[in-house]
């Protein structure tokens, strides 16, 4: 995919906005001088530069409520999709009365069947990170799980029970699961591809948000990601998930072993059901709604 361009006059204007940019709103696992120094808050924003710098962020207010959220709409705000499905994406209303954006699952449905799966061309880089705010409509139906929200594609950008062993990509995404469909205990998990994942399907470590019980229908919950590339074939990259604030996956990792793999390349907004096996489906139509994205390149 090609990447859009800019004048070299166009970028400085640009550029030079950055000193009145605004604060990120997570707090990623890099050291201070890794950190830019200021950042850009945009709502619609020029593409074309958005694309060099990698940052950007999408509160929906600037869209119609009640209507539809097409593909056209959603490249205008964050840059070249794939995937989009205009009859399941919908802008209605977000976390403090503001704008959202809501996405539908479809009844007895898996996947991209039911759901969204879309990817965002981003600026390549090294080191990555994005906020956002997520909640399941009042009378969602948990079934087994699914995937859901934001994430990062890194080199070949392995997914679907695709092993990353072979060191030439990998994915940062986050699932909501529940063990034998049990609505009493419901909790996001990471879903991480790397070279080092010990299955076939995504790497879900250990910790879990919440601990204990369940996730709350209705309820809006925060989400910080960082991701960092690793170097050859060292284990010096990371991957961070943060739900509320706590940490659910904060680890040292290996993505890739060939370094001309190794840079971030996509950024994900997967939102559907499964697993591919028909006990990850529900016989009805469900919504969970976001509002807040944040997209930081740190280098």
């Amino acid at each position: 995919m090609l990447k859009p361009t800019v004048n070299i006059a166009a970028f400085f204007m640009f550029a030079a906005l950055l000193i009145t940019g605004c604060k990120k709103s997570g707090q990623p696992i890099t050291k201070e001088e890794e950190k830019k120094p200021a950042d850009v808050v945009e709502t619609t924003g020029d593409i074309a530069a958005r694309a060099i710098l990698g940052d950007f962020s999408v509160n929906w207010n600037n869209r119609t409520s009640q209507t539809t959220y097409t593909a056209a709409q959603a490249e205008a705000d964050m840059g070249n999709v794939s995937g989009w499905q205009d009859s399941r994406a919908y802008i209605t209303s977000g976390k403090d009365g503001t704008n959202g954006c809501r996405i539908t699952l479809l009844p007895n449905a898996l996947s991209g069947a039911g759901g969204m799966i879309t990817d965002v061309d981003i600026s390549d880089g090294t080191a990555y990170e994005l906020d956002f705010d997520v909640k399941f409509h009042s009378q969602f139906n948990w079934s087994r799980g699914g995937k859901v929200g934001f994430g990062f594609k890194i080199g070949d950008g392995n997914t679907g029970c695709d092993p990353a062993t072979d060191g030439n990509g990998g994915s940062l995404r986050l699932m909501w699961y529940s063990p034998n469909s049990d609505p009493n205990r419901v909790f996001f998990q990471p879903y991480v591809y790397h070279r080092d994942m010990p299955g076939t399907c995504g790497d879900t470590y250990t910790t879990r948000y919440p601990s204990s019980g369940a996730l709350q229908k209705g309820v809006w919950y925060h989400v910080h990601m960082y991701i960092k590339s690793n170097t050859g074939s060292n284990k010096d990259g990371r991957a961070q998930i943060l739900i509320n604030g706590t940490a659910i996956l904060d680890v040292s990792i290996r993505w890739t072993t060939n370094d001309t793999k190794r840079l971030i390349r996509n950024m994900t907004f997967h939102t559907f059901r499964g697993g591919s096996d028909s006990y990850w489906a529900a016989p009805s139509t469900d919504y969970i709604y976001y509002d807040n994205l944040v997209v930081n390149k740190i280098n």
